[in-house]
């Protein structure tokens, strides 16, 4: 089971952010969201432990949820760029992705990016690189699989994080019962060995 994405996918897409400078800061991620009941719980999380994040929302949702969007802005956590509907780029033409992507942003306002699945083409990824920052990770929770457990999933993250990681977590029902005893465990973990969670500012 694959926590880091391999290198020679890193050098297929070079125009990709897939961590941060080595400092004490860590970059805790969230997919998918905002979805009620799940964002509530994360954001009253983060607000314990004084962490912020990065939220990759769709732009669905934050279309058919915006008080919860407001809470994420309002709770200084950094928006990011999901497409509007979750699409996966290689299943779709370079102009519909690309127009997916912009429908959200008109929503969402942002210059970061993350393409569901992590499912884009060279091409896709070139064409986004020259109005977004790609944004993708060397930490994979892993919290939306069924076949992950509870602490397999804490387990995937505290065994590679490192200063400067950016670490996907998923704002789901799916992943709830894995997030839910992941992500309080993770940010204490970070907190016990004096590192910091940062929204990513780039």
């Amino acid at each position: 089971m694959r926590i880091q994405p391999p290198k020679f996918i890193r050098r297929l897409f070079p125009s990709m952010i897939w961590s941060m400078p080595e400092t004490d800061q860590v970059y805790l991620t969230f997919d998918d969201g905002p979805t009620p009941g799940i964002t509530e719980w994360i954001l009253d999380q983060l607000a314990e432990y004084d962490a912020k994040a990065t939220f990759f929302c769709l732009g669905k949702n934050a279309e058919q949820y915006p008080h919860l969007f407001r809470m994420i802005v309002e709770g200084g956590h950094a928006i990011g760029n999901h497409t509007y509907s979750h699409q996966k780029g290689w299943s779709m033409s370079l102009e519909h992705y690309i127009e997916d992507v912009d429908f959200a942003n008109d929503i969402l306002h942002t210059d970061l990016f993350r393409p569901p699945y992590a499912r884009i083409t060279p091409t896709q990824a070139r064409r986004l690189s020259e109005r977004y920052n790609l944004i993708m990770w060397d930490v994979l929770s892993r919290d939306y699989s069924p076949w992950v457990s509870p602490r397999q999933c804490l387990h995937n993250v505290t065994r590679h994080v490192r200063g400067g990681s950016i670490v996907v977590f998923h704002d789901s029902v799916k992943s709830f019962r894995n997030l839910r005893y992941a992500l309080p465990r993770t940010l204490q973990y970070l907190r016990d060995n004096d590192l910091k969670c940062s929204v990513i500012e780039l």
